[in-house]
């Protein structure tokens, strides 16, 4: 989802935020590469050692949007973060976004780098992502943090759907976003072709079977915002769709869990109340399976 873009775009100060900015990665030099799959060379950082935890970036998102997340994670876990088809180091190819193709690119990656199984992290369009990586790829993911998912684009707000189409390379002049491309892409020419491909992304009327959702095995936090762009009752009925919506003192916790976290937004969610998230990720995978 492009979202972050309605809020981020207006601050044409030119100024990175905190949480754009390549020196809040973890502490060290990460290991970095390119993947070869599915056409892509595909970008990556390794941060950190442990137990693999991939993490998935937003629309016009790169590595280091995930700031104080990756670094905090990167303490005690080998953290991927990884930068999807046209975004940041990665160059675009010729092929449509969709998230099963983006699910696919990264489930290849995994294989590249010989993890047969990670934990999963993904925000936004990265979130989605993430659901259909564990649909797809469902013995590649151990447990997965969906932040700012959805599974239906009815589950926008409409004015939030009607915003994005109405953006141009203008509308970003001088944001993070666009300065964060600006210094990594391999084609820094292409920023309008990545604003315009985004844009189809979220202008299709998508909405996955729920069999797609109910084939998920991997344990599953749902978070988003109480002023998100998706709506509360979507992502309920995404919990109920991976097994949540129980009376637990009689069934016993389901292994998926729901979060709705009070005065967030959803560019505050990652960029500015990462301490409220950072908590809920850590306690989440570290709990024993149920």
């Amino acid at each position: 989802m492009t979202a972050p873009a309605l809020a981020l775009a207006q601050d044409n100060s030119g100024a990175a935020t905190p949480a754009m900015e390549e020196e809040t990665m973890a502490p060290g030099v990460p290991e970095t590469g390119y993947a070869p799959v599915n056409g892509l060379q595909m970008y990556y950082e390794i941060h950190g050692e442990g137990d693999p935890l991939l993490l998935i970036h937003g629309a016009y998102g790169t590595a280091g949007m995930w700031g104080p997340i990756l670094e905090t994670l990167g303490q005690t876990r080998r953290v991927i973060a990884v930068e999807m088809q046209g975004h940041g180091h990665t160059a675009d190819i010729d092929r449509p976004f969709s998230y099963e193709h983006l699910a696919d690119d990264i489930a290849a990656l995994l294989e590249y780098l010989e993890i047969p199984r990670a934990d999963v992290v993904g925000y936004s369009m990265g979130g989605n992502t993430g659901l259909q990586l564990a649909s797809r790829h469902p013995d590649a993911v151990r447990k997965l943090v969906a932040i700012s998912a959805n599974y239906r684009a009815d589950a926008y707000y409409p004015e939030v759907l009607a915003g994005i189409q109405e953006m141009t390379p203008e509308a970003f002049a001088g944001s993070p976003m666009e300065e964060a491309y600006l210094q990594t892409a391999p084609r820094p020419e292409d920023w309008p072709r990545l604003i315009e491909k985004l844009k189809a992304l979220d202008g299709e009327a998508f909405a996955w079977p729920d069999e797609t959702i109910t084939a998920i095995t991997a344990p599953t936090l749902v978070v988003i915002g109480d002023s998100d762009v998706v709506r509360p009752e979507h992502a309920v009925a995404l919990f109920r769709l991976l097994g949540g919506g129980v009376p637990g003192d009689l069934t016993g916790l389901p292994p998926s869990r729901l979060a709705i976290l009070p005065g967030i937004t959803h560019v505050s969610m990652v960029f500015e109340r990462t301490e409220l998230l950072l908590a809920m990720i850590e306690a989440f995978l570290a709990a024993p399976d149920a």
